[in-house]
């Protein structure tokens, strides 16, 4: 079926396909599910693309939601997700390494097999799922079966839907009939380093834990459901990956232009259920959680709360459609935002957009070298570097075997002692390749949470530097006849608002890097010195068994 494409798209990987607006291409694939469809392009070049950005069956274009412009971009969040990230090193995840750890990275890949992790959203929750909320009894147990190829090959798909796909309008904000503020106002307030969102008292948190394999359909489709547990009710609820999705969206479309949104981690293709890789996404979206649960916004926002505290099914039903029929979404989120300060001028708003533009460029472009850097590091302490002590290892008890071989009556205290110190280098090899798991591997993980965190904000600061710029064309519009005066002091007054949002977020930010990088260095450093440490005492030991003459 030869489709036509509504909106250019770039690849950003291998498994993909670059498509430009008004091309046509032939539909290969149309069942590879999680908003993605392979497709063949007049080349013959295949790769998957955004259902959304192709004219399917209807011939017409797919509906937004009304915050958002039709003006066609590329999606920075998808970027986020499966960008050229030189932590995963562009391999799927592996569990057959040393440890349950591929040392080529941890990179999620969509699951095209039994699970429907990669679904639509569908009603079954909400009516009789396994894992909808405490006290339902499961399914019967997964047979392992699958209406789909068991053995389909990996292939690296980003979990974005394309929910924030095309640059959010501002004008919508700006030159709204705005209802009077109620009890959903966002306050900022001046601080000692500026303006600051209103925290809470006493913070939220919640703890992700306690993985279970359910199923579905008879064991046809098989899931992990996990509990979380907020520390406000210590009641646990059982949520699936797709649920978290389901979270991940709806924040998105309401906060995206005002708060940067990092996607979950990345799904996968195969091994689904092994406990490494279990494991590893249960941290994931444990510090995915964490990060929400600091955000003084979105910790208090309905959908989070919902996601946190609903006690049954009649509560999860009435208040999911509550949350989708919200619409204070995109740069309309600014209407509620209340900054207790006075007005900006729009120069001033300007050069601090700029200002926090070049920032986050900046610390962007240093995370991802430090993660260049640190796979590299990774990929050498378990490979070339406990290879070569062990070379040396043996190399010393070969010469012990040599000098044995002499029949010299005076020779068996030093053969005994280069024996030992070759045994000791072989036992620093062991303990070198051990030691990136137990220091490097969580400065990788903030240095990968942050990654994707830094990859939100040039779409959040767009929203920012779009508003500026229409407010710039305001004296054009007045002398047009488009707006009135009074509607332009209107637009110089919201920007301020836009802005004041914008920096609160920025302190949000800078606090949340300082605790986050100021502890991860400490715990880094503390087991670097214990690595050394150890090695020294083994060195020392292996010193003791030489004479001295």
């Amino acid at each position: 079926m030869d489709v036509k494409v509504l909106y250019d798209f770039t690849a950003e990987g291998s498994s993909e396909l670059t498509v430009r607006e008004g091309e046509t291409v032939t539909v290969v694939n149309q069942n590879v599910g999680g908003g993605w469809i392979e497709a063949q392009n007049c080349r013959g070049q295949s790769g998957l693309v955004p259902e959304d950005y192709l004219e399917i069956s209807t011939g017409t274009a797919p509906v937004y939601p009304e915050a958002y412009s039709t003006a066609a971009t590329t999606n920075t969040h998808a970027q986020v997700a499966n960008g050229d990230d030189p932590w995963s090193g562009g391999e799927a995840y592996s569990s057959d390494t040393a440890g349950g750890w591929d040392t080529q990275g941890y990179t999620h890949t969509q699951q095209a097999g039994g699970d429907d992790d990669d679904d639509e959203w569908d009603e079954e929750w909400d009516d009789h799922s396994t894992g909808g909320f405490p006290g339902h009894a499961h399914a019967e147990d997964d047979s392992g079966a699958s209406g789909r190829n068991a053995h389909a090959p990996s292939m690296k798909i980003s979990l974005s839907k394309f929910p924030f796909s095309k640059t959010p309008n501002p004008e919508m904000y700006l030159l709204a009939k705005l209802p009077p503020k109620g009890e959903d106002r966002l306050p900022v307030y001046l601080g000692e380093v500026g303006p600051v969102w209103l925290y809470p008292q006493s913070p939220l948190d919640c703890v992700v834990a306690d993985p279970k394999k359910g199923s579905k359909m008879y064991g046809l489709k098989s899931y992990i459901e996990y509990q979380v547990t907020p520390n406000t009710t210590n009641r646990p609820v059982n949520h699936r990956y797709k649920h978290f999705d389901w979270l991940y969206e709806r924040l998105l479309e309401k906060f995206g232009s005002a708060i940067p949104i990092p996607c979950l981690p990345d799904k996968q293709v195969t091994g689904r259920f092994d406990e490494q890789f279990i494991k590893i996404r249960m941290e994931r979206l444990q510090a995915w959680m964490v990060r929400m649960c600091r955000h003084p916004v979105v910790s208090n926002s309905d959908v989070f709360q919902l996601f946190l505290t609903y006690r049954d099914e009649k509560e999860w039903k009435a208040g999911k459609r509550r949350t989708e029929k919200d619409e204070t979404i995109g740069p309309m989120i600014f209407s509620v935002i209340d900054p207790e300060a006075p007005e900006l001028e729009p120069g001033e708003v300007e050069q601090r957009c700029e200002q926090y533009s070049r920032f986050t460029k900046s610390m962007d472009d240093g995370v991802k070298d430090l993660l260049t850097v640190g796979h590299t590091h990774w990929k050498r302490c378990t490979g070339p570097l406990p290879k070569e002590y062990q070379r040396i290892g043996k190399a010393f008890q070969n010469l012990s075997s040599v000098f044995s071989s002499s029949g010299y009556q005076g020779e068996a205290t030093l053969t005994d002692a280069l024996t030992a110190a070759g045994k000791t280098y072989e036992e620093i090899a062991q303990i070198v390749a051990e030691q990136p798991k137990k220091d490097l591997h969580y400065l990788m993980e903030t240095n990968n949470e942050y990654k994707g965190l830094l990859g939100c904000f040039p779409d959040t600061i767009a929203v920012h530097k779009a508003a500026i710029d229409r407010f710039k064309d305001g004296d054009k519009m007045v002398a047009a006849g488009k707006i009135s005066f009074q509607e332009k002091n209107t637009m110089k007054q919201r920007i301020s608002t836009m802005s004041f949002s914008l920096q609160a977020e920025m302190n949000h930010f800078h606090s949340n890097r300082i605790y986050d990088y100021n502890r991860v260095m400490q715990l880094y450093l503390e087991e670097q010195v214990k690595f050394y440490e150890l090695i020294a005492e083994k060195l020392r030991q292996a010193l003791g068994q030489f004479t001295t003459l």
